[in-house]
């Protein structure tokens, strides 16, 4: 049986929350408008938390975007995005995740938004495993743990009861 052990309570989650849509604040205080993505589903969840937040701080308008793909093999059919391309053409893009594993379901988010001139792009995960085969940094970052190969991270985003968990 594997064993599971909390790295991060829903208290340490709603805080971990809370500083990144800080430190985007201040990184995008002279902006007006910001796309926040995230991947569906526990992605969505963390992106939808952190706009929450970012607009209680801020006067920055920020748009949603839904990403879906096949996360354990985005080869096999499409990336889809619940806006239009026009929706963030030269914007700032902010694509949310709950964990960073390989980097290869980021690639391909962020490939999608590729399709079209943007200001830029970053990233925000709640949790990188540092296990990257892809080019991708994260930008903002929840928790950064170093893990085996072995090992997984397991969050769960149910409102009122956010974990993660190292499972071994």
């Amino acid at each position: 049986m594997p064993e599971k052990t909390i790295i991060l309570n829903n208290k340490q989650i709603l805080q971990k929350m809370d500083r990144m849509a800080y430190q985007i604040y201040e990184n995008y205080y002279n902006e007006n408008e910001l796309v926040i993505a995230g991947i569906a589903p526990d992605g969505e969840v963390l992106a939808k938390k952190i706009i929450e937040k970012l607009e209680a701080i801020s006067n920055i308008k920020v748009a949603y975007a839904n990403i879906l793909l096949h996360k354990n093999n985005p080869l096999s059919g499409s990336v889809n995005l619940s806006i239009d391309n026009s929706q963030f053409e030269n914007k700032h893009i902010i694509i949310v995740d709950d964990v960073l594993n390989s980097g290869l379901t980021m690639m391909y988010a962020i490939n999608k938004f590729l399709e079209t001139s943007v200001k830029s792009i970053k990233t925000l995960v709640l949790v990188d495993r540092s296990h990257k085969r892809f080019p991708i940094k994260v930008d903002f970052v929840g928790l950064s743990l170093s893990t085996t190969m072995q090992e997984h991270v397991q969050v769960s985003l149910e409102e009122g009861n956010y974990s993660a968990y190292l499972i071994d």
